[in-house]
């Protein structure tokens, strides 16, 4: 895996510019942050975020991945402010599930999910390598 760095840019913090990888890929649909029982157990953003993103890498594992193998990540929120002011809480519980690997990623302010109680969703694309 290579990330992409232009000469010159400013080093983004938590993501990456873009990500080269070559292996299998593995794509996991949106993911929210109800437990494996299909119950949300709480309605705070950093919360769901952290179940989420619990829920990616139970799914990772189905596939023989885990969070390094992540090249992409879109994150669809309900509340642009609710994530912007999440920052050090919601940065906590990402590196505490995915660790210290940052893909290329986008956030997204969405009007509404499938799911009512649903703060949050998140998909990723992974590669596994060959």
């Amino acid at each position: 895996m290579e990330f992409l760095q232009p000469p010159g840019w400013p080093r983004p913090k938590g993501y990456a510019n873009g990500v080269v990888a070559r292996g299998r890929q593995v794509h996991v649909s949106g993911m929210v942050g109800w437990t494996p029982a299909g119950r949300f157990e709480t309605d705070d953003f950093v919360g769901q975020s952290r179940q989420a993103l619990a829920n990616i890498v139970a799914v990772l594992r189905e596939a023989g991945a885990s969070p390094e193998h992540i090249v992409r990540m879109t994150w669809y929120v309900l509340d642009k402010r609710e994530y912007l002011d999440a920052g050090p809480a919601l940065g906590a519980a990402y590196r505490d599930v995915i660790g210290r690997h940052y893909p290329a990623m986008t956030a997204v302010q969405v009007a509404g999910l499938m799911e009512d109680r649903a703060r949050v969703e998140i998909e990723v694309t992974a590669i596994i390598p060959d």
